[in-house]
């Protein structure tokens, strides 16, 4: 009777399992990715439209992001620290995002304290506490779809600390971004990640279109580090650059999708349970137009009342510009805000005795526009152009520094197929080829301040922002200039010359003069 019993179980329990499902084998799992917002509240709510309308019918899904989603920010996120930001992403969906170099802005106290307010995780593998020796962030976070984990590790470019200001890292420690995350992989594979999603801020360049898969010319410091990780490592979400491609490299995926909420990543991975790998990926690049997401009523509802109590103080008219000031790059590298912005810093600073005022590009971060009909422009439309809250700063340099400085911005190849040169003052000039090779760049006796030759010995009264003083963006010549006299903010000497009705005269003469431009324009170089 017990033989026969055991039978009848047996038998119920194959009945049972031809009658049901097998257990899935796969997990599809949909990322919708973006990078570099940079407290754009204005894109908000349409991005938040968007990612609902990606992620919809997709039953495992997650919104990642790598890295500026604060920093160098329009006045109403900026006015109130980019918490506005931060809540607005959160309501958004954003589940977790490496740090970027613009986290660091103003200091490891600020980015922690709108960790605390934050839904989302920031992480950053490759950043230590230099007293402590331990990670700054979480390195990485694993989180379960179905049968599957999935480890999500962040980190952010190398040289963060050549891009913020000394005391935004003071105390941090930088390592290289290859070997932070290899390190981590026995860590992740230990703890059952079955994929490895990468969130990284720093990227690369593409000269064609974004939507050619072959992705032709593709380069940048992202393609070295691909290189470098770790086979385990399935996905790369990339930022930095502001540029949209979606690259394979050593058979991963390498993804950015722009800046500023103009665009996402919708990548649909296919991942293997009992093989513990993605067996397959797609992505696309997704515009967020308006006209085709509806934009979230709750996030719309809060960048509004956010904008209401920013109104006063970004709407205020502070004067008019005649047409357009720019920020794209002339052969030479000169832009016309970033001249507008030099001759508003050298005014500023007279009294200190200026003499020549040097710009960096990539403190412009908006060009300048009136606005119709009669061109007025507001204290908003010069922070966003200026959003840093840096203050100049004169110094003395002598003519051999003045040179060596000069050089320093054309150090690399890519700079010079890139020209993104200092911006300079009325009254200075010199001449520069591309063709030559670092350190020779500048043409002998081609700088001139207000008609006359520097001389190696003589002394020159220069103005900078206290980042670039500082050694900001590698300049290690500024660091070295003596008789340092503090003053205003820059945007405070930018509104003070738009408020004098200044402009640039159309006939302007070049102040930069690249000798082999011709041969650069035929070789199709582009601004970035």
């Amino acid at each position: 009777m017990a033989l026969r019993l055991s039978h009848l179980v047996v038998a119920a329990a194959l009945a049972s399992c031809a009658g049901s499902s097998p257990a899935p084998t796969t997990v599809e799992l949909r990322l919708v990715a973006f990078n570099d917002f940079h407290g754009h509240l204005e894109a908000a709510a349409t991005l938040a439209g968007a990612i609902r309308a990606l992620r919809a019918g997709h039953a495992n899904s997650a919104v990642v992001a790598a890295g500026d989603l604060v920093g160098a920010s329009p006045l109403p996120s900026a006015l109130f620290m980019d918490e506005p930001t931060v809540d607005a992403l959160s309501q958004a969906g954003l589940e977790v995002s490496s740090a970027g170099n613009h986290e660091f802005d103003h200091g490891r106290a600020r980015l922690l304290r709108l960790q605390t307010e934050a839904r989302f995780h920031w992480l950053a593998a490759n950043v230590f506490d230099e007293a402590t020796g331990k990670p700054f962030l979480p390195s990485f976070e694993i989180r379960e779809y179905g049968a599957v984990r999935v480890a999500f590790v962040g980190a952010v470019l190398r040289s963060t600390p050549q891009a913020v200001v000394a005391s935004g890292v003071e105390g941090l420690e930088f390592r290289d971004e290859a070997a932070s995350v290899n390190s981590l992989i026995p860590e992740i594979r230990a703890k059952g990640a079955s994929a490895i999603v990468l969130l990284i801020h720093q990227g690369g360049h593409l000269p064609g279109p974004y939507d050619d898969p072959a992705c032709p010319g593709f380069d940048g410091p992202i393609v070295d580090i691909v290189r470098r990780l770790d086979p385990a490592v399935d996905i790369v979400v990339s930022g930095h650059t502001h540029e949209a491609y979606a690259c394979t490299l050593g058979g991963r995926p390498v993804v950015s999708a722009a800046a500023h909420g103009k665009m996402l990543a919708a990548i649909d991975l296919t991942i293997d349970a009992a093989a513990h790998r993605v067996t397959s990926s797609h992505t696309e690049l997704v515009l967020v137009d308006p006209r085709h997401f509806a934009p979230d009523p709750g996030v719309e509802a809060y960048v509004a009342r956010i904008d209401a109590r920013a109104a006063p103080r970004a709407g205020r008219v502070v004067g008019v510009v005649a047409g357009d000031l720019d920020t794209l790059p002339n052969a030479a590298g000169q832009s016309r805000l970033g001249q507008f912005v030099a001759d508003a810093q050298l005014d500023a600073m007279r009294e200190a005795g200026a003499q020549v005022a040097f710009v960096n590009a990539g403190g412009l971060r908006a060009p300048l526009r009136g606005r119709p009909p009669d061109g007025r422009v507001t204290f908003g439309d010069l922070f966003a152009s200026q959003p840093f809250g840096n203050f100049l700063v004169a110094i003395t340099l002598t003519g051999t520094q003045v040179s060596q400085l000069l050089e320093e911005q054309f150090r690399g190849r890519s700079i010079a197929e890139r020209p993104r040169a200092l911006a300079v003052s009325r009254g200075f000039e010199y001449a520069w080829d591309g063709s030559r090779r670092p350190g020779h760049r500048i043409v002998a006796g081609s700088i001139r301040l207000e008609g006359r030759k520097i001389t190696p010995h003589g002394l020159y009264r220069v103005v900078v922002n206290n980042f670039l003083v500082d050694g900001g963006e590698s300049y290690s010549v500024f660091r070295t200039g003596v008789n340092r006299v503090d003053g205003p903010l820059d945007v405070e000497a930018l509104e003070r010359r738009v408020a004098s009705n200044a402009k640039l005269p159309a006939d302007t003469p070049e102040r930069v003069i690249r000798v082999d431009a011709g041969a650069a324009r035929r070789r199709g170089v582009s601004p970035p």
